[in-house]
């Protein structure tokens, strides 16, 4: 913005008046000032209405995984830390489980039995067919060896509960040597952000030892209070800023509104996605989340022709070629770069959008004459 100077001074044939019927300031500019400013007409524009919330980063919950161990055991290594990119079926930590041996070895005892009756079953057909035995005893054999099957599937199903592939029952049927030691492993690609464990630990099934977390997407979190709970919906723009990173304006949309109301806070959760490429926004980061209804047509005027004066807002109007009246205005909150006209100017007024500064400046100059 460009100070007055003394040779601006020189330049300028200024005159100071009085409105004798509302008492305004009327400032008249020669040629050399007009070519300093600009003066545009106003007219209607798009207003948006919008509601400012204090905010949060969050995880996108649709992206956090937390694993555990699928049997009782004591964690005999650990090989990941907090902070660490992991990829889905990497192995975390490492559990020694009795239950897991005891649960094997029935595996293995079942595996056996059921190969015995089958070779039983098999003798007894061959034995039917030279009439050595009566097809009782084949039945007999044949019911014996389906109990036994039943017991085979449930130990093959208990183990894959606890977590054994298909590869991995494969090669104990194979090996028939009991193997304790079960991995814990990422069930889906992302970052630790959680490690609740530490070597030597004896864990439950129900114990959450690590959350991973796929941070290339955040959800930005506010509370809508209770009285305004209808005033937001899905869909509905929504503007944020990110108190750790000034100068950031990010867009979306609204993906979700609460249906209930907190009883505590007595607030609507409302949530925005946020693509997170770069891990710039860390969950927890404080923001501010500003949502925008439909805009709607009313008379604005650009935020450049307003000038603060006594606290209050004013803009210069022109009233003649070379003549500007200092026009008191109530406006809206910023939209953009307009403002909403609720109370001083109409359609069609010439405000001095670029230069209002010189004109003020000349006009306190002349007041201290």
């Amino acid at each position: 913005m460009t100070l007055f100077t003394p040779l601006l001074f020189i330049l300028l044939l200024i005159s100071s008046t009085s409105n004798a019927d509302d008492s305004l300031p009327m400032v008249k500019a020669t040629p050399t000032l007009m070519k300093q400013i600009k003066i545009m007409a106003i007219g209607e524009g798009q207003v948006h209405d919008s509601l400012r919330l204090p905010a949060r980063v969050d995880l996108d919950q649709q992206r956090v995984a937390r694993m555990g161990a699928t049997v009782t055991g004591r964690i005999t290594q650990i090989q990941v830390e907090l902070g660490q990119n992991v990829a889905k079926g990497e192995h975390l930590a490492t559990i020694n489980s009795t239950e897991l041996g005891l649960v094997q070895s029935a595996y293995l005892k079942t595996s056996a039995q059921v190969n015995l009756r089958r070779l039983a079953v098999n003798r007894a057909k061959r034995l039917l067919a030279s009439d050595v035995i009566a097809a009782a005893e084949l039945q007999e054999r044949e019911g014996i060896l389906n109990e036994a099957d039943v017991d085979l599937r449930t130990a093959t199903d208990q183990l894959r509960v606890f977590g054994m592939s298909d590869r991995d029952l494969a090669q104990l049927a194979r090996d028939r040597k009991i193997h304790s030691f079960l991995p814990i492993t990422a069930s889906i690609q992302g970052t630790i952000v959680e490690r609740k464990v530490t070597v030597g630990q004896v864990v439950q099934p129900a114990d959450a030892l690590f959350t991973v977390a796929d941070l290339s997407h955040v959800w930005v979190v506010a509370e809508l209070p209770e009285q305004q709970a209808s005033w937001a919906h899905k869909g509905d723009e929504a503007l944020v800023t990110i108190a750790a990173l000034p100068g950031q304006e990010l867009s979306g949309r609204l993906i979700y509104v609460a249906d209930m109301v907190d009883p505590k806070s007595r607030t609507v959760t409302v949530r925005m996605a946020l693509p997170n490429p770069e891990r710039n926004f860390k969950p927890q980061m404080l923001a501010t989340l500003l949502i925008r209804k439909q805009g709607v047509p009313a008379l604005v005027v650009p935020d450049s022709a307003v000038l603060r004066i006594n606290d209050s807002e004013h803009v210069f109007v022109q009233t003649a070629p070379e003549e500007f009246e200092l026009k008191p205005v109530k406006l809206g909150v910023l939209d953009g770069n307009v403002r909403h006209v609720i109370n001083g100017l109409k359609q069609g007024n010439k405000v001095v959008v670029e230069g209002g500064f010189h004109l003020n400046s000349e006009r306190l100059r002349k007041e201290l004459e």
